[in-house]
């Protein structure tokens, strides 16, 4: 039976369903085994997963440090809205392929489509490498935007399949995390890599495209040895990383937590019903209201901080540390929201957090003070990816539920980075009023929307707890709110 978000996920025995007969002593054998083996998916899983997606965060961002080396002058990027129209496509094809991708998941298995997926996309960032049009990177990030569409609500749906929910966030955190590392030593990557200039007869921002894209490929062929499958999956024949019995632990802790440890086929069907479940949409927005602030600093920041008066240089080595200080941010806040079982408040915290270094950064003459502006909103903005994807995971039931809702959710997020590329107009550079503002109002939205679901999940645990309802199909089941 699932628990009370008002308690421990399975923290002490007497909440373990005995309804198999085993006794005390092995139901604690099996709790401590199934520690250990948390840990060792930690270790296994967690780096994997998230060297690629860090580096998937560079390769789809790298475009602004580009620009800022000299692809806008040698490209013709300066002219109308060019810039805007490359940020743009990604996202396109973005949304169109998030779905497809989780059900090509199933089929293929974690590690192979994963792989595939990075391995992919870092010959697109090579091939930028070597363009000498402005339309020819427009035509490679609508294929960069293909490859990458699977990758976060692949890795949301693989995760959610390991962890119990209040295991979640914390973990999300700290797969996320690496992508905030590897945005703030991408900077300082690209600040290196321009210096190539003139190295083969090549500029500098060509070794940019070049050198990044050849770190994914060879991240691409470590994940596929280092990815592991679903628990259900699992070929024990290839991963001998679990015995048998370890992958029955899992299922027991999934099964015991929320009831869908095993998977059910994914059809047309049952992702209509998924589609029609109102909340969904609601996480779904939160992520996008989140994604507008994510990608209004992956792209921008470089251009809003150069704005400031500071030269190439000393931008690229600026915007390091708004990342870097976002990353214990983003795991102490999650482990706090693990720990007392609460989501939506943490979420409306970290959009008010976004929101005030929004408005310093818009409204402040003081430079320094415009760029603690850009900490308090990188910290909230990114808190709220991992933040919202566990709001969503805790609250649903069933597999080929999670593979849709993971997909949908991820695709509002290519919604929020159309809206960003369209209201950051190159003519409002550096400061962009428009940009800013609508970037704020997305994390007033995230607050309204936080109290919509927290007055529906405190009416439906209420309703189940009279025996009025079941939620989500489940006896027991209860929201985390």
């Amino acid at each position: 039976m699932a628990e009370s978000p008002e308690k421990p996920a399975v923290a002490d025995l007497e909440d373990i369903d005995r309804s198999d007969g085993r006794d005390v002593v092995e139901l604690d054998s099996d709790y401590r085994k199934w520690r250990r083996i948390v840990r060792r998916v930690d270790i296994r899983l967690l780096p994997a997963l998230g060297a690629i997606y860090a580096i998937s965060g560079i390769d789809r961002t790298n475009l602004a440090n580009a620009f800022v080396a000299g692809m806008g002058k040698d490209l013709g990027f300066t002219t109308g809205s060019r810039y805007s129209i490359a940020v743009c496509v990604f996202f396109i094809t973005y949304f169109i392929f998030e779905i497809p991708s989780n059900i090509m998941l199933r089929k293929f298995g974690a590690a192979r489509w994963l792989s595939f997926l990075a391995f992919a996309w870092g010959i697109c960032v090579l091939g930028a490498g070597f363009t000498h049009s402005w339309k020819a990177i427009v035509a490679l990030r609508v294929l960069l935007g293909i490859f990458e569409a699977g990758f976060i609500p692949g890795c949301a749906y693989l995760i959610s399949c390991w962890y119990e929910r209040y295991q979640m966030q914390t973990r999300i955190s700290i797969f996320f995390s690496l992508s905030l590392l590897a945005s703030a030593f991408g900077n300082i990557l690209a600040y290196g890599l321009i210096h190539m200039d003139g190295v083969g007869g090549l500029a500098g921002w060509r070794w940019v495209y070049i050198i990044e894209g050849l770190i994914t490929i060879v991240l691409a062929g470590l994940g596929y040895i280092f990815i592991i499958d679903f628990p259900d999956k699992i070929h024990l024949a290839r991963w001998p990383y679990f015995t048998p019995e370890e992958v029955r632990i899992v299922q027991a802790r999934i099964e015991a937590d929320r009831g869908d440890a095993e998977f059910d086929p994914i059809t047309f069907m049952k992702t209509l019903r998924t589609l029609c479940k109102w909340q969904l949409w609601i996480y779904a927005l939160l992520f996008l209201t989140s994604g507008v602030g994510v990608y209004a600093f992956a792209y921008f920041l470089q251009i809003i901080v150069k704005g400031m008066g500071y030269t190439t240089s000393n931008t690229f080595l600026l915007c390091a540390p708004p990342n870097i200080a976002a990353i214990p941010y983003v795991i102490i806040v999650s482990k706090v929201a693990d720990r007392l079982h609460r989501r939506g408040v943490v979420v409306a915290f970290q959009a008010l957090t976004a929101f005030a270094g929004l408005m310093l950064v818009e409204y402040c003459k003081n430079n320094g003070v415009r760029y603690f502006g850009t900490f308090l909103g990188i910290a909230g903005c990114a808190g709220n990816v991992p933040a919202s994807l566990a709001y969503q995971a805790n609250n649903i039931r069933g597999q080929s539920t999670r593979a849709v809702a993971s997909g949908l959710q991820v695709c509002f997020g290519a919604i929020g980075g159309v809206i960003t590329a369209n209201v950051f107009m190159q003519r409002e550079a550096p400061k962009y009023p428009t940009g800013i503002w609508v970037a704020a109002a997305c994390q007033i939205l995230t607050v309204v929307l936080v109290c919509v679901l927290t007055i529906f999940h405190k009416w439906a645990n209420g309703a189940a707890d009279k025996g009025r309802r079941v939620n989500e199909g489940m006896e027991g089941f209860r929201y985390t709110y």
